[in-house]
């Protein structure tokens, strides 16, 4: 890279000094992993990418592991505060590797393996070199460097390290990150209240779902459920199984043969299947024969029920956005065998999932299932259909209002994740007066 390809290197400060990112860094070595825990005392902190706390930029401790290192590598590679861990090997799809967060724990610790420990140069803040870094990432340096080959991927810091850049001299640098600590402060606390307000709404829906289904706003007599985790509900309601009242029924088995043929259609599987909302910007086919197809063919209004993977009982309804689909055999699909709704069993099988009944029953071997008998064998209250459809506009109404806000409140919450990124950026690579911006815009 050259400087005209990092504007803000040429664009800088005057005074501010031009050379690389390596300037900033005395010393870069890889972490260890060392061994398992011995427990008696000996052993270490080892921070991995995965204690990174990626928005305050500093190592969380919930998390941490204790491994076991021998002296001399421990010598070698204990962190100290001020000390900067640089992400190498990892990321994904959505989160590239390249991270780096300032090390600021007292207890003693190492990183790990996947990790690069780097110690500022004495002429360096290490704040101000944790937010150039930051920036760095934000603004796409590290993706630039990244060698992927096996789908795991490998940060050259060579390659990083020879980035452009510039910076003043370490009174300035202080002062810069000073001013960052307090407004990205400020921002982190507005980010914090908005992701309680949305745990708040998940919650709520959860509560007032759970209401319903017990017909709490019911007047009259009530009567045990026979469910523990219900409780009691109205006496006029109906207690039945599953298979009772709905037809349940896996999709077709996928197989390397099958992803062939001359009847390939669409289908859906677990990963399309998420709570309440089906996505559809991700679907693989499979050959269904024509006679398959009546058995697997999905209709508007059918309950889809997640069987296995990493969140067993979640569920959607199909609301008919493709005129054909079908569906696999990791998915249920449940269609009333009468008058009772798929959208009020829906709101039961939300309650019972969020309430890890289903956890609880679960057969489970490397991963839990739910499986068509378990199924087909719950047990859910059910009042009159005329009832249940009141109680189903009632939730979904409310849901829907739930909705905008939740909709409303993401998109702030993106919006100051962006503004703490451009104001790291802005502020360390001297396009901004810090003592002109302190506090405008923001406000608690």
């Amino acid at each position: 890279m050259n400087l005209t390809e990092m504007p803000w290197v040429a664009a800088a400060p005057s005074h501010w000094r031009r050379g690389r990112l390596k300037d900033m860094i005395s010393s870069s070595a890889n972490g260890v992993w060392g061994n398992d825990a011995l427990g008696d005392g000996t052993d270490v902190f080892c921070v991995r990418a995965a204690d990174f706390d990626r928005t305050r930029q500093r190592v969380s401790k919930e998390r941490l592991p204790l491994r076991s290192i021998d002296s001399k590598a421990l010598s070698q590679h204990m962190l100290r505060p001020g000390d900067l861990i640089l992400e190498k090997s990892g990321g994904g799809e959505k989160q590239p590797v390249g991270m780096a967060v300032i090390f600021d724990l007292s207890e003693p610790a190492v990183c790990s393996n996947f990790c690069s420990r780097l110690t500022p140069a004495h002429t360096i803040e290490p704040r101000f070199l944790s937010y150039s870094l930051a920036a760095a990432y934000s603004q796409g340096l590290t993706q630039s460097a990244i060698k992927q080959t096996t789908g795991i991927q490998n940060l050259d810091a060579g390659v990083l390290f020879s980035s452009p850049w510039a910076y003043p001299e370490i009174e300035e640098q202080r002062r810069i990150a000073d001013f960052l600590d307090v407004e990205t402060s400020r921002i982190d606390r507005l980010i914090e209240r908005r992701s309680r307000q949305l745990s708040l709404l998940a919650e709520t829906e959860i509560s007032r779902a759970y209401a319903a289904i017990r017909g709490e706003s019911v007047e009259g007599p009530r009567q045990f459920s026979g469910l523990q985790w219900l409780g009691d509900i109205p006496s006029a309601w109906r207690v039945a199984a599953v298979s009772h009242l709905f037809e349940v029924e896996l999709g077709k088995m996928l197989n390397q043969e099958r992803v062939r043929g001359t009847h390939l259609r669409p289908y859906l599987r677990c990963a399309n299947v998420q709570w309440d909302e089906i996505a559809l910007d991700d679907l693989l086919l499979m050959d269904f024969s024509t006679e398959e197809q009546p058995r697997y063919r999905l209709r508007k209004g059918d309950l889809l029920v997640c069987e296995g993977g990493s969140w067993p009982g979640r569920a959607a309804i199909w609301q008919g956005e493709l005129e054909e689909i079908y569906y696999q055999k990791a998915l249920h699909r449940l269609r009333s065998r009468g008058r009772d709704l798929e959208r009020w069993l829906f709101y039961c099988l939300l309650v019972a999932e969020k309430m890890s009944v289903f956890a609880v029953q679960g057969n489970s071997s490397t991963i839990t299932h739910l499986t068509r008998e378990q199924l087909k064998a719950q047990r859910f209250p059910f009042p009159e259909p005329s009832e249940q459809a009141k109680i189903v506009r009632e939730l979904d109404a409310a849901k829907q209002a739930d909705s905008i806000l939740g909709n409303k409140l993401r998109t702030q919450s993106a919006v100051l994740h962006e503004r703490r990124r451009a104001l790291i950026a802005a502020a360390v690579t001297g396009q901004i007066d810090i003592y002109t911006v302190s506090g405008r815009g923001i406000e608690d």
